[in-house]
């Protein structure tokens, strides 16, 4: 008896401890399936070296794939704790469905600014259901051993940029790494690039919500036509090359100029002998202020329906830290935090681009809040349109006419 009673003791023992792991096992959902081995051999290590007991799991889904499984998971309820978050409606929605939790007032938010909460937050900024975690900055990246050879200067201006776009095409080097097959570059590369020097960042984009701009107001024609203009400095082929020939295209050195964002610097730091420089998108002339497009990227909340809400709102307040912002800027290149910690970027060229938000203005791409709600999708017809003024098959006033007629088919405030 005293035997069985021993063996039946050790039994809940090894049950209750077998529980307890379970409990503090954290379950991280995201799509950044390139981050895996950085979360597991790294970020993760980081956490649960001064948290004994709490185990992370990262379980990412292919990106394409991610929205809707994860939907699917969290109705299911079998979605892990912790939720890479997509900036703005796809969040919202979930947030709107209970499925998220809201986050004021929890430990490690009070280390970022209101301004970097917008794209987790309803849009009355009332409630914010997702941490920042990092964004994107806009801007070009350029060949430096050509600029030397041919003698140019990153531009500045307007001006400047085409001159050096020509004396590129005169040096028999195609000037711009740019295809427009698959579309979303002409919007997300170009347009919500360089478009915040003209319509003045967060202004334009503000009163667009607001309803006291228009598509078809100069600004945003203006932007249309220096793309219009940008279109003629493209490769033999373009609107058949995609994003990855592009990126061929550059690596090799058989272009001057690519336009992109921060994201693509850890591709080309891999490419042997090849000396990247950058220069955020020209003003219209000397002297003006400069606007960046420095996007929110990407976020993290907890599951409302989680079981080691405790854990996961520790783990939620280690993100917020110092430590964490320290080590996603300087490992995941060209993604940089959103918190008011003071960072030392090491990759030379996404410190210079980071450099940038202390000369210029952030805006994030101006569609992404509230813009995109109805139909015709405001993302879908950038994507067109934009493709179809860089090719020279549609001008930039129709291009812009286009635009605000479908915007306010459904907008109400662009009916007035």
């Amino acid at each position: 008896m005293q035997i069985r009673r021993l063996v039946r003791h050790a039994l809940l023992l090894t049950m209750l401890a077998a529980t307890a792991a379970r409990a503090g096992t954290l379950v991280i959902e995201s799509w950044r399936v390139d981050d895996k081995t950085l979360w597991e051999k790294v970020l993760i290590p980081a956490f649960e070296k001064n948290h004994p007991g709490i185990e992370v799991k990262f379980t990412p889904t292919a990106p394409t794939e991610y929205d809707s499984s994860l939907a699917a998971r969290l109705a299911g309820g079998t979605a892990g704790d912790l939720i890479a978050c997509r900036p703005f409606d796809v969040s919202l929605s979930l947030y709107k469905k209970g499925q998220l939790e809201k986050l004021d007032g929890k430990p490690g938010m009070q280390n970022f600014t209101p301004t970097s909460l917008v794209a987790w937050q309803t849009d009355d900024g009332k409630d914010t259901f997702c941490m920042p975690v990092a964004s994107v900055i806009h801007g070009f990246l350029y060949n430096k051993k050509i600029f030397k050879k041919l003698n140019l200067q990153p531009p500045q201006t307007v001006d400047e940029f085409f001159a050096v776009l020509e004396a590129l095409k005169k040096g028999g080097v195609t000037p711009l790494a740019l295809g427009t097959a698959d579309q979303w570059e002409s919007s997300q590369m170009v347009y919500t690039n360089i478009g915040p020097n003209f319509w003045r960042g967060e202004e334009g984009r503000k009163a667009l919500i607001a309803g006291k701009a228009r598509l078809t107001d100069a600004p945003f024609v203006e932007a249309l036509q220096f793309e219009s203009r940008m279109g003629g400095y493209l490769g033999k082929g373009a609107s058949a090359q995609t994003y990855g020939d592009s990126q061929n295209l550059f690596a090799l050195g058989r272009a001057g100029i690519y336009p992109t964002g921060s994201w693509d610097i850890s591709y080309f730091g891999q490419t042997p002998g090849l000396e990247l420089g950058a220069f955020p998108p020209p003003v219209r002339k000397a002297g003006d202020p400069c606007f960046i497009s420095d996007h929110m990227d990407i976020g993290i909340g907890v599951n409302r329906k989680s079981k080691n809400k405790d854990d996961a709102y520790k783990f939620l307040a280690w993100v917020g830290s110092q430590e964490f912002a320290d080590i996603y800027t300087n490992r995941v290149t060209g993604f940089f935090t959103l918190s008011h910690h003071l960072i030392a970027v090491r990759d030379p060229v996404a410190k210079q681009m980071a450099e940038w938000r202390n000369s210029c203005a952030s805006t994030i791409r101006f569609n992404a809040q509230v813009l995109n709600r109805g139909q015709p999708s405001m993302e879908s017809e950038l994507w067109n349109i934009n493709a179809q003024v860089l090719n020279g098959r549609l001008a930039p006033k129709d291009a812009a006419t286009r635009l605000q007629t479908g915007f306010a088919k459904w907008y109400k405030p662009q009916q007035k």
